[in-house]
């Protein structure tokens, strides 16, 4: 059997109580390389046959899997945050239903959520935002023209971006001219909930800016949007004023 579990969004103690329990009973682990707390290999039992994918191709990650199978071995394959959030997982779900080798998948605590833990953000503000993009600017790997920056910019929603800190001069171009003011607030976030966290708050308009004078990356999310900002409604849901089915209005 093997299990893909989400490592969660940094801290080892953020990884879920299942993904814990499958990574202490698996006999080999493939993890995904300088993406992944180390932290989290503590959980392993001793002598768990234990793989850096960083320096492996899919092929060779699907013959470690296969030969784990044939002999019995129960196999993790440990991906950053959430495996179906830019986890390239679908190309290893589809070698292993070729070979016949059964898997499941356990959820994990993706980064765009520990980067709000971090940020003490909600990024669904009544008024604001109650839309969340979670995207990447365009580099080696194309994006679809639909879902180009400045098609979703015009949006104003709030965004989220993987994958991006070393595109920010463009980015940030594609972000002014699809809609958002230079006045937006926005946020970079190093290694969101890792023990080397790190924030910078900026504006769209010195995103380029920020990023660079802080030499950031890699393993770093962009956040933009208006949720950052002081302005916002009220929810209805515990305003005194407003009924639900559990809760008559008081005034």
């Amino acid at each position: 059997m093997v299990h893909f579990v989400g490592a969660g969004s940094g801290a080892a103690d953020l990884i879920t109580v299942r993904g814990a329990r499958l990574l202490a009973g698996a006999d080999v682990i493939i993890y995904a390389g300088s993406l992944v707390n180390p932290e989290l290999l503590s959980y392993a039992k001793p002598g768990c046959e234990i793989h850096n994918s960083a320096v492996m191709t899919l092929e060779e990650v699907i013959a470690v899997m296969r030969d784990a199978e044939a002999a019995g071995k129960t196999t993790v394959r440990l991906h950053t945050g959430d495996s179906s959030i830019y986890g390239a997982v679908r190309e290893q779900f589809d070698e292993l239903e070729t070979l016949q080798i059964p898997y499941d998948v356990c959820p994990g605590v993706s980064a765009f959520c520990g980067a709000a833990a971090a940020l003490k953000a909600e990024y669904t503000l009544p008024d604001v935002s109650q839309t969340v993009i979670i995207t990447r600017a365009a580099g080696k790997t194309p994006v679809p023209a639909k879902e180009s920056i400045r098609a979703l910019a015009a949006h104003q929603a709030t965004m989220v971006l993987f994958l991006s800190t070393s595109l920010t001069k463009q980015l940030q171009a594609d972000l002014l001219a699809g809609g958002y003011a230079e006045s937006t607030p926005a946020a970079v976030v190093y290694k969101a909930t890792w023990r080397d966290q790190k924030i910078f708050r900026c504006t769209v308009g010195t995103l380029h800016e920020t990023v660079t004078q802080n030499r950031l990356t890699k393993t770093s999310l962009i956040v933009v949007g208006g949720c950052l900002g002081d302005s916002y409604m009220r929810s209805l849901l515990y305003h005194p004023g407003f009924s639900t089915e559990f809760r008559e209005a008081s005034e």
